[in-house]
């Protein structure tokens, strides 16, 4: 949920954050699984502590993304942030996000919630790609137990 509120703020110019999560949660509707399937059929709402978890996540790559784009852009070589896709680029800065900033979530779990979600949405290089960027990003700020 989390990558789709990110990927739909490209298309918004700054101030936009609350207004662009208002919209997400009253006009979609979710299952409560990983992947956050859009469904139209049925009343679920996603569990409170599932949207706060998203939430955090936003806010936090919104917070922090010039010091996100700075590092992502030393550990991109050869590939611009604007040329990157959007997919690809919302999948990067949430995973830095969090190898950064949310030390009690592992860095394996991360990194391997970011390939899956990057074979899920992406291309078919989005996962090596997405692998190799967090990889050298997370040997800056963990250490390969947390």
């Amino acid at each position: 949920m989390a990558l789709k509120v990110l990927y739909s703020l490209a298309d918004h110019e700054g101030g936009a954050l609350d207004h662009v999560l208002g919209d997400f949660w009253k006009n979609f509707q979710f299952r409560n699984d990983v992947l956050g399937e859009a469904v139209v059929d049925e009343d679920t709402t996603p569990k409170p502590e599932v949207r706060h978890f998203a939430e955090r996540l936003v806010c936090g790559v919104a917070e922090n993304l010039e010091s996100i784009d700075r590092e992502l852009k030393s550990y991109s070589t050869n590939w611009a942030l604007d040329r990157m896709s959007r997919v690809d680029l919302a999948i990067l800065r949430l995973a830095a996000y969090e190898l950064t900033y949310c030390p009690d979530v592992p860095r394996n779990v991360v990194i391997n919630e970011a390939i899956e979600i990057g074979k899920r949405f992406g291309t078919e290089e989005t996962s090596s790609f997405v692998n190799g960027v967090l990889d050298h990003l997370s040997q800056q700020h963990r250490t390969k137990s947390q």
